[in-house]
């Protein structure tokens, strides 16, 4: 793979700055003048609107800025983009995160678009699900899918563990998922339910639908909120993960509720935005979805920050069985004493947070137990 030296930036057709390799495991990163009279912080903590050259951390993005490692393929996507390297001739383990910017161009999540662009061969794309499962099931099976590069074209900029592809519906896309090793025929199934319950538990959702299948229940799908159509034509949205923001690892559970609800509210300043933080933490307390780690809570930009639409929500465990994020210190067994903590320091008043916190409760455990008896 012919790398460059260095990386241009853009967002929405606006250069956003340059990076360049620095001391071999490092890199910096500079704004662009244009983007420092009319831009914005594409990172608050890290990457603050000013002059001068950032150089990035070793740790714990291998050397660069979290908010470029967000534009990166993850489980799913990284072993798809590691066979089509090996496809090439090259040797993935050699490709360091600065080069597979180059292979991310603009098909990463969020807004940013990285150029120069190496372009792996890609397939025509399809529309039978079916067909697209049965392959993703070859590939982890470590056996040759004859559509790797259809998977790629579809699949190649996705993070998250469970295989997954993106498809256009009515001119906009949308993110299909496809069952991981392991897991149950109806996960699809038991994904949409699940985001249905806390849609009623009154968290923000992106609009979801359940793909029919001839092999299963059913395959679950989402719009990305990332994307926007717009009078022009589609928008990206900018957008950043908590562990992008906070430079640090979702692979390692060092994140707690506190933490987030005050992150929340320095980086957006309203208070709507703090509380939907808390019940986003309530539900997955009640609805026992465990793997809260920090790339699965996102803030958005668009003139200003705010949380996104809820992602990733399963009925699921992290490391030891605990909540990837503690709930005022606690990750095996939070209690209504625990989330009452976290609200007092996050300044929500008692009262307002034992209503929001019974109400979700009470429809966690109605709806979900409906779910399960219908397994």
């Amino acid at each position: 793979m012919k790398t460059s030296d260095r990386i241009e930036v853009f967002l929405n057709g606006t250069k956003v700055g340059t990076m360049v390799p620095y001391q071999k495991r490092l890199t910096a990163f500079e704004y662009s003048d244009e983007w420092l009279r009319n831009g914005f912080s594409i990172s608050p903590f890290s990457l603050p609107l000013q002059t001068g050259v950032k150089i990035a951390k070793a740790d714990p993005f291998d050397g660069i800025f979290g908010i470029f490692a967000d534009s990166l393929p993850d489980g799913w996507g990284r072993l798809l983009v590691d066979r089509m390297l090996r496809k090439a001739g090259e040797r993935p383990e050699e490709i360091d995160p600065f080069s597979r910017l180059s292979i991310v161009g603009a098909s990463g999540k969020g807004a940013l678009e990285y150029k120069p662009v190496y372009n792996l061969q890609t397939a025509e794309q399809t529309d039978d699900l079916d067909h697209l499962a049965e392959e993703c099931r070859k590939i982890l099976q470590t056996e040759d899918s004859g559509d790797l590069d259809t998977l790629f074209a579809m699949g190649g900029s996705s993070g998250g563990a469970r295989p997954k592809v993106t498809i256009r519906l009515g001119g906009e896309d949308w993110i299909v998922k496809f069952p991981s090793s392991g897991d149950p025929a109806d996960i699809g199934f038991m994904e949409y339910e699940y985001n249905l319950c806390a849609k009623a538990c009154g968290i923000e959702i992106p609009e979801i639908r359940l793909f029919p299948s001839d092999l299963c229940p059913g395959y679950f799908g989402c719009k990305r909120f990332d994307r926007v159509k717009t009078p022009l034509g589609e928008k990206k949205i900018h957008t950043a993960s908590v562990s992008a923001l906070l430079e640090t690892s979702h692979r390692i559970p060092a994140l707690d509720y506190c933490s987030l609800l005050a992150l929340t509210w320095q980086l957006t300043k309203q208070a709507e935005e703090v509380e939907k933080m808390f019940t986003l933490m309530c539900f997955n307390v009640f609805a026992h979805n465990r793997d809260d780690h920090s790339n699965n809570f996102s803030f958005v930009y668009d003139g200003s920050w705010h949380l996104s639409p809820a992602y990733d929500l399963t009925y699921s465990n992290s490391v030891g069985g605990e909540h990837a994020t503690t709930v005022a210190g606690e990750g095996k067994n939070p209690t209504m004493n625990d989330i009452l903590a976290v609200a007092k320091k996050a300044g929500i008043k008692e009262s307002l947070a034992r209503q929001v916190a019974e109400k979700v409760q009470k429809t966690a455990n109605v709806r979900l137990g409906k779910i399960m008896e219908s397994r």
